[in-house]
């Protein structure tokens, strides 16, 4: 017999899939007076996501995501000249990386965090980054590229760069009409691409939402955990759409914090070791798992949230199942856990020739 919280979620969740999928992206928007001959995007979403807001000052355009496209690719946005946005957030790991923290671009400087998937982020309103120190996505673009471990170079430098290059001025001047590069547009033209990385075709989304397939009996098995409290994972994930609730929460990781995560951004003691939860779209591809990579398979998550849930004052309210260090998972319901978040890859967005390297 399933809870009232999940008759409830269930209920809630039928009535949010019934809005309308399809948007015209930017239409309405100018994003500057003398608004440059551009071509609208008409952006498609797909069934059991929410329609996108875009910002009325970058609204989506043909150019505009080209040029994105070809920046998050381009390593003069770094110190050496090499690395690119595209170099920690790979397509082939759903826009994560496989190693545990990033490796910036001086000898030795590595992260402390794990590069976050760059997964339907044009959803995200509650901060980005696993702290949510940026506001939005054009935030979110100007922050690497002046961290000293990370790209670890200067705007200044940056705009120069990009402002004696032989085609970037041309380039900016079709989709932005400015005479000049500056750190904004070039914000603005990344985050357009960034806004273009959806997914919402895996196998679960044919079966849940187009109910063009059927999941086998261990992923459905796999189903029931998730949708119920038996594996509790709706609460913080939900179920279909973003597979996300996008709000900060302590999973019970640590009794002491060697990262305070939110914290560190809003102040509050409450916030200590928080972190925002990740969207489980493609995380067969994403691993390693949680802020700061410690789990490299997903047999590691589960028997985290089965057996190893630490308690600790501003642990999640919603980690329901802390009282028996977790929800106490048989071998056979890991397995069809498992199964089940296997069903969320989406080959599409994987392979999609839209989101590769130009250059290549």
């Amino acid at each position: 017999m399933l809870g009232r919280k999940f008759r409830t979620y269930m209920t809630r969740s039928i009535l949010y899939f019934l809005v309308p999928i399809f948007i015209l992206a930017g239409c309405e928007a100018d994003p500057v007076d003398n608004d440059p001959d551009t071509t609208p995007l008409t952006l498609t979403i797909p069934k059991g996501l929410p329609p996108l807001d875009i910002p009325a000052d970058n609204p989506m355009t043909v150019e505009g995501v080209a040029l994105g496209r070809r920046l998050f690719y381009e390593g003069l946005l770094s110190k050496d000249n090499r690395m690119s946005c595209g170099t920690c957030h790979l397509q082939e790991n759903g826009f994560a990386e496989p190693r545990q923290t990033s490796q910036g671009v001086e000898m030795g400087a590595i992260g402390t965090r794990n590069a976050m998937a760059l997964i339907n982020l044009g959803w995200v309103r509650s901060g980005l980054f696993w702290d949510g120190r940026a506001a939005t996505l054009e935030d979110l673009v100007l922050e690497p590229i002046r961290n000293p471990i990370e790209m670890n170079s200067s705007w200044d430098e940056v705009e120069s760069k990009l402002n004696a290059h032989a085609e970037y001025p041309a380039l900016f001047k079709g989709a932005y009409n400015v005479d000049y590069i500056d750190s904004l547009t070039v914000a603005k033209a990344i985050s357009q691409f960034l806004r273009t990385l959806i997914s919402g075709n895996s196998r679960f989304d044919a079966w849940y939402n187009r109910q063009e397939m059927m999941l086998t009996a261990q992923e459905l098995r796999g189903f029931t955990l998730f949708t119920t409290e038996e594996a509790d994972c709706f609460h913080c994930h939900g179920l279909g759409g973003l597979i996300t609730d996008n709000n900060f929460h302590n999973n019970g990781l640590d009794t002491e914090y060697s990262d305070m995560g939110r914290f560190n951004v809003s102040g509050n003691p409450m916030d200590r070791a928080r972190f925002r939860t990740p969207t489980l779209r493609n995380i067969e591809m994403t691993a390693p798992y949680m802020h700061d990579g410690r789990f490299f398979t997903l047999e590691e998550v589960v028997e985290h949230y089965s057996d190893h849930v630490k308690v600790s004052p501003t642990i999640s309210p919603l980690m329901e199942l802390v009282g028996n260090n977790g929800a106490q998972l048989t071998q056979q319901e890991k397995e069809d856990l498992v199964a089940f978040l296997r069903t969320f890859t989406d080959q599409e967005f994987m392979t999609n020739p839209a989101f590769s390297d130009p250059n290549n």
